[in-house]
């Protein structure tokens, strides 16, 4: 079923009920208003009767001929009037005793002055009335035609108003819907232009105050995250490409040279061994790839235990030189700790021991003397660690883009490297729940810290 008309029939069916609950309210208080009224008319009748019977002395077939002469006023009133010791002193000529009053009904009305109740259809009234210092008995009985027949007219005219009332408020239902659903219309139209190719494309916000508006603003910003996705997904395999080109083509063309005429075996070795150099540097490049994509992985995805980063660090310093023997690793401790369990965190062992093997290897290899200093210290009961260097230093202009994929400053382009390091050690920071902080000095030295806490 469409929101649409969901919405209509909600909403006819809510204004339907409350018009019902109306028009009964109306019913009901229009029928215990006719029979107050009617009581009160056969009361009225009753103490007239009387009167005419007690205090003009009209004999009680004179007043039974009148009573016949004026039934057009009130159809067939029966009256009784009875003495308090139940002695019958008039009652109308009607073709049945309706009421058929007993001695308890007389004690009643006595005790309680005045009764009211219905008998199969009939308004019945009883009243105790005193005239000229006696006390009189007095009953009236008839059936309200008139009053019933207008309550049926009443019936007949609710009954009609109100379904009018609910196929108008159905299609006034129908229009504001579709009013109130058209901006949702256009976004689900605007929605379905939106592709891979237009993600420049914006859903308008209308006011910018009402919840359409809300739904829409969220919707846009999501599409300003998929849009920076997509960029950042085009310029990362843009740079796969240009990495991936440079040491493929220095092996097809040291290959070509090498094989385009007879050498001896010295120049076969010497081509072999940049072949073999521009191969490492790729497959370091696949392996680096690799890990940027292990450490783009939901937190909740990467095994996590607990670990001693200055166990980390050693095993980390250790991988480090065997594969540079001529870099050289300080490692220190800020002070001495009284508790070594301060230096335990929650995170996965291979991500942050990659993380630390490319800081380190990042200041040995931009340092002239390809030494790094690492201090491990404590900040306010949560441990951290410092690298630091005297190597050539980052621009300032660049230390906001240092951190990107495949990025490289402009003073370490003549270096080997393919830009992902740094871009990889802040997103395993991150998963680690820790903080990546970078000083530089160009031309002076770089610190990096990664904090905990």
């Amino acid at each position: 079923m469409q929101l649409k008309l969901k919405l209509t029939l909600l909403f006819t069916l809510l204004a339907g009920a409350i018009l019902a609950l109306f028009a009964l309210i109306i019913y009901f208080s229009a029928s215990i208003d006719r029979k107050n009224e009617f009581y009160s008319l056969l009361q009225k009748e009753a103490i007239t009767r009387a009167n005419v019977l007690l205090g003009a002395g009209v004999p009680a077939e004179t007043l039974q001929t009148i009573y016949m002469e004026h039934r057009e006023i009130i159809n067939e009133v029966e009256v009784a009037i009875y003495t308090p010791d139940f002695t019958l002193l008039y009652h109308d000529a009607v073709e049945i005793d309706f009421v058929k009053e007993t001695p308890e009904m007389i004690r009643e009305i006595l005790e309680k002055g005045e009764i009211r109740f219905t008998q199969e259809g009939w308004e019945v009234v009883g009243v105790h009335y005193v005239f000229q210092g006696e006390s009189y008995i007095l009953t009236a009985a008839a059936y309200d035609e008139y009053g019933h027949t207008k309550l049926a007219n009443l019936i007949q005219i609710l009954l009609l108003s109100w379904l009018v009332s609910v196929v108008i408020i159905f299609f006034a239902g129908r229009f504001f819907a579709w009013r109130a659903l058209q901006p949702v219309s256009q976004m689900v139209e605007k929605a379905e232009e939106i592709s891979a190719t237009q993600l420049g494309l914006r859903l308008s916000e209308g006011n910018g105050k009402d919840e359409l508006a809300e739904l829409a603003i969220t919707f846009n910003e999501m599409l300003d995250r998929l849009e920076n996705s997509f960029d950042a997904q085009k310029e990362f395999v843009s740079s796969i490409a240009h990495e991936l080109r440079t040491p493929l083509a220095a092996i097809v063309g040291e290959a070509e040279l090498t094989l385009s005429q007879q050498r001896n075996p010295d120049d076969y070795r010497q081509a072999l061994g940049k072949i073999h150099d521009d191969a490492m540097e790729l497959s370091k490049l696949a392996g680096g790839l690799l890990d940027l994509a292990k450490a783009s992985y939901e937190p909740e995805q990467i095994s996590m235990k607990d670990i001693r980063i200055d166990e980390v660090m050693l095993d980390a310093r250790h991988e480090l030189l065997k594969l540079n023997p001529g870099y050289h690793v300080e490692l220190g401790f800020e002070e001495n700790f009284d508790d070594e369990s301060i230096l335990n965190v929650r995170g996965n062992e291979y991500l942050l021991k990659i993380a630390f093997v490319n800081l380190m290897e990042n200041a040995c290899k931009f340092s002239a003397d390809k030494r790094v200093e690492v201090t491990m210290k404590v900040s306010q009961g949560k441990p951290g660690v410092v690298f630091s260097d005297k190597g050539i230093g980052i621009p300032e202009e660049e230390m906001e883009l240092i951190l990107k994929p495949f990025y490289r400053g402009k003073n370490s382009r003549d270096a080997r490297g393919s830009g992902i390091g740094l871009s990889l050690v802040q997103r395993i920071v991150r998963l680690h729940k820790a903080q990546l902080i970078l000083q530089s000095d160009e031309g002076k030295g770089t610190t990096v810290a990664v904090n905990w806490g």
